[in-house]
């Protein structure tokens, strides 16, 4: 497996790129790149051109995450200006806007049935699942606090949620959290199940295999990544390699690797089966915020991608294979 660098675009935004995300192609369009930046705005960017395709403006603050519907129809983008606004792909009309007090959303997720939106909350130390027909508000999962002496402000604030991921199958939900924890749900139940231990800094970034309903990877400022049986609760593997905070991770389609993106400026995929780093791009030279793979999928579609956005305002695109 290797990574081959194809195109960047400098100057992609006019501030730091903190998001991306890829929309599933639909039958009239081919898969395109969602990317979020501290500017306010929303981009869509042609797949394997990255020629932009359109500019979504309506946040008033930074964007801090963006999610794709699996349908290719419709995608979200959260911002600090503490709203999630859920638009239509190809026309850009908002169909909702979901409030979210401040520090609120840091990460979100649509679930692989497109039934709900999970939102990382921030400060509540809580996930809410959004319904994506009626978008309501249909549950909100609190992580339970450490058991022992009752938590002092401190420790409370550790709590904060910054990511989030599902299970292939949409049984479980992950998420980790500043004091390095990862908590993982039963969805259906609404029901915590466990923590999983193992990072002792904020986890930033979390992806579930594509292939295996167990398998969690996770990064965090610790500079390690974790590979996790999460319904086991036995941490796998620990990869390093970074060296300093591991801010984003994604899973290839074929389960086989994991890119992830650093503050140490550089992209590195992993080999899973080695459970080693065989590769270190440095196109970027500024904390790589946002790593994302191209879902399969599309008319005439056939080579993998990467994608790489950062702090100095660019996005790479990678062949990978």
């Amino acid at each position: 497996m290797k990574l081959a660098g194809l195109k960047s675009v400098e100057n992609a935004h006019e501030e730091s790129v903190w998001a991306a995300t890829w929309v599933p192609a639909t039958d009239t369009r081919p898969s395109l790149l969602l990317t979020g930046s501290l500017d306010e705005t929303v981009k869509l960017w042609k797949s394997d051109e990255l020629d932009l395709e359109r500019t979504n403006t309506g946040h008033c603050l930074g964007v801090v995450s963006v999610a794709a519907h699996p349908s290719g129809f419709i995608a979200a983008s959260a911002s600090l200006d503490s709203f999630v606004r859920v638009f239509e792909v190809d026309s850009n009309s908002t169909i909702a806007t979901l409030e979210a007090p401040p520090s609120e959303v840091w990460q979100m997720r649509f679930n692989p049935e497109g039934t709900m939106l999970a939102v990382a909350g921030g400060g509540s130390a809580s996930i809410k699942l959004w319904d994506t027909n009626t978008w309501k508000l249909a549950a909100t999962l609190s992580i339970p606090r450490p058991e022992g002496p009752k938590p002092t402000d401190k420790t409370a604030s550790k709590k904060f949620v910054l990511s989030v991921a599902w299970s292939i199958d949409g049984r479980r939900l992950a998420c980790g959290s500043m004091d390095g924890t990862i908590s993982v749900f039963d969805v259906a139940r609404a029901k915590f199940l466990h923590h999983l231990e193992g990072h002792f800094m904020p986890v930033r970034s979390l992806v579930y295999s594509p292939v295996e309903p167990r398998l969690l990877f996770s990064a965090s400022d610790d500079a390690h990544v974790h590979m996790y049986d999460a319904e086991g609760k036995t941490l796998i593997g620990a990869m390093s390699g970074h060296s300093s905070w591991v801010l984003s991770v994604d899973a290839s389609p074929d389960g086989a690797a994991v890119a992830t993106g650093s503050s140490d400026r550089t992209v590195r995929l992993w080999d899973l089966n080695m459970r080693t780093a065989v590769q270190t791009m440095t196109n970027h030279s500024d904390q790589v915020w946002g790593v994302a793979f191209r879902p399969p999928g599309g008319v005439g579609v056939r080579s993998g991608r990467l994608a790489s956005v950062s702090d100095d305002k660019s996005i790479s695109l990678y062949d990978y294979s």
